[in-house]
């Protein structure tokens, strides 16, 4: 045992929670068979956590010493309900006739109960959408409100999907396990969709007072290199290199009181050019294969960006040309509002402003905050400061980050009064 120190144990408890808490209830999940008991066994194993470590100190691996304990409490607490439902007996008997895992074994399977887990969750019995929410929820620890701006959707919308979804894991009997090697690709699509949810929602948090979330940034990459080394598909090596990428640039995205900083303005020197090295070179593996889509097209694009010296000096040509590409193969308003914003670096705004015009015209990125503030800055570029003022106040309606609110509202105050 070490001591924690003067360090406030809660303190200290609560960084485990943070870097640890998914991978400890994956592990449970395996364990237990039951999505809502092992929830309640992480929660009871960090309480315990909180009296037991300030008195004997923290032990050599909170993990494990977390996992074991959670196992423990489930069974407890399934032995007091017993009384009442003899199949509830039956079930923590079981349990505690399974030999506990050693420290060292616990340690070793975490990473894979995580993989386990994304699959199950991603199971093809579950609806999509379920599919995702539930892996955003149990293997990310979202809120129900942050999957739900990432839906654009209700909470309580969520919160049923979810509900549902561990129901018919439970009913349907679905295995806790890797699918095999004839399952994969099949399987890979909505994992990979999901990796990425997890990502953005990391690099570009959807509300808050943060611009970003490394954790959730940091989590997405960690399971995208696992899901590479068990199945080397072209788009998980493509989606890999897009979240280096873009990771690349976290240092430089904001100022040193957490103010946006725009690409075209940022510190390339604080880039982190050993994340490029590795996200240009799996760049170049997923597209020598000639079986990649939409990510590695992503990853291409981003690679651009990433090698390039400042935004002037970016080749801009070049990435129109892979937006084109990329529009065929997901043709998505999104990816055509990204493609008009290149266009207006290599044409001119008046060029890039007729496209988004079009776009906002279609109706579908009515409601996308960064569709009105990319019209604005370029009416803003063109001197057409009433279009610009309206597009910002526009945009300052559906925004829900607070640097993103502070960045529009000095956009809009810099117009001038109306």
């Amino acid at each position: 045992m070490t001591q924690p120190g003067d360090e406030p144990i809660r303190a200290l408890v609560d960084g485990v929670y943070r870097t640890d808490s998914r991978r400890v209830l994956a592990t449970l999940i395996r364990l237990l068979g039951d999505f809502d008991l092992a929830e309640e066994a992480l929660h009871d194993a960090f309480v315990a956590a909180l009296e037991t470590w300030a008195v004997a100190g923290v032990p050599a691996s909170p993990r494990a010493w977390l996992v074991s304990t959670g196992r423990f409490k489930a069974i407890d607490s399934l032995r007091r309900r017993a009384r009442f439902d003899r199949s509830v007996a039956e079930l923590a008997e079981h349990l505690a006739s399974v030999t506990g895992e050693p420290a060292a074994d616990i340690e070793d399977e975490v990473a894979d109960d995580q993989l386990r887990l994304i699959f199950t969750c991603c199971h093809p019995a579950l609806p999509p959408d379920a599919q995702t929410a539930l892996t955003l929820r149990e293997v990310c620890g979202l809120t129900t409100e942050e999957i739900a701006r990432a839906f654009l959707t209700a909470p309580p919308t969520v919160a049923q999907r979810i509900v549902r979804a561990k129901a018919k894991i439970k009913e349907a009997r679905i295995p806790y396990q890797l699918p095999s090697l004839a399952e994969l690709p099949a399987r890979l699509d909505r994992v990979l969709h999901v990796l990425y949810l997890v990502f953005n929602e990391g690099y570009s948090a959807s509300a808050g007072a943060t611009v970003t979330r490394a954790d959730l940034s940091a989590e997405a990459i960690r399971l995208g290199r696992l899901l590479v080394d068990l199945l080397p598909d072209p788009e998980a090596v493509g989606l890999l290199a897009l979240m280096l990428l873009h990771e690349s640039r976290r240092a430089a995205r904001t100022s040193t009181t957490g103010e946006i900083v725009l690409l075209a303005e940022q510190n390339r020197s604080v880039w982190n050019r050993q994340q490029i090295a590795e996200g240009a070179a799996l760049v170049e593996r997923a597209l020598a294969t000639r079986r990649f889509g939409a990510y590695t097209l992503q990853a291409a694009i981003a690679a651009v960006h990433a090698q390039s010296p400042s935004a002037a000096g970016t080749d801009w040509d070049e990435i129109v040309g892979l937006y084109d590409i990329l529009l065929r193969a997901d043709p998505s308003p999104v990816v055509a509002l990204n493609r008009a914003s290149a266009v207006a670096m290599r044409d001119g705004p008046v060029a890039g402003l007729a496209l988004i015009d079009a776009i906002l015209a279609d109706g579908r990125l009515d409601d996308y905050h960064l569709a009105h503030s990319a019209r604005a800055e370029l009416c803003r570029r063109l001197g057409r400061l009433d279009e610009a003022r309206v597009a910002y106040r526009r945009a300052l309606t559906l925004v829900k980050q607070e640097p993103e609110r502070r960045f529009l509202e000095a956009r809009l105050r810099e117009t001038g009064p109306p």
